[in-house]
């Protein structure tokens, strides 16, 4: 179909994702959510689908859960110039509803190609959704947080979602701070 064509050039993925109208949340999104972060990072976040506050802005992870985020990644010496952040979705759902399965068809090639032309050392998906979309499975993230798996060049490691830790505190934030331990290693590995 249409919707896996590939891109030349990271610029041009960028530039088709700026103008999509592959699915309807196109006539109801105020920005496209493409990425934030540089090409060249060697960590990629990846998340479900933007919420108000990134539809507003235009980046992904910029409410309460990417601040939550990104300090847990400071915490272990992880730096912000050293994270890519991208959602399986680009555009919000309405009332942040889940997608749909036709939205993620849709949607998916823009991530395969952020995926290919960044080459992260080490993928990050949090939460149920992103991580089931990337190491397509249906396991839930219990199951398979702290755990690494291999997709291509690059290593998994699946966390919980920034914010199911802010519902659920300092046991959530501890077990999301093991898991990026983890992801210190392989970057130091």
């Amino acid at each position: 179909s249409d919707f896996d064509r590939s891109y030349q050039t990271y610029e041009s993925m960028v530039e088709d994702a700026l103008s999509c109208t592959r699915c309807d949340l196109c006539e109801t999104r105020k920005n496209v959510v493409v990425c934030d972060g540089t090409p060249d990072a060697r960590v990629m976040v990846v998340g479900e689908a933007p919420g108000a506050t990134e539809d507003e802005m235009g980046k992904p992870f910029v409410g309460r859960s990417g601040q939550l985020l990104i300090r847990l990644f400071g915490e272990i010496g992880i730096s912000r110039e050293d994270i890519y952040i991208a959602n399986v979705i680009k555009c919000r759902p309405p009332e942040n509803r889940d997608p749909t399965k036709d939205e993620i068809n849709r949607c998916g090639a823009f991530l395969e190609a952020q995926i290919s032309f960044v080459q992260p050392k080490v993928i990050v998906p949090v939460g149920n959704f992103a991580t089931r979309y990337v190491l397509q499975t249906k396991e839930g993230i219990t199951k398979l947080r702290g755990k690494t798996f291999a997709r291509a060049n690059s290593v998994v490691i699946p966390t919980v979602h920034p914010a199911y830790v802010l519902r659920n505190g300092k046991r959530a934030e501890e077990d999301m701070r093991k898991d990026l331990l983890l992801v210190n290693q392989i970057l130091e590995g």
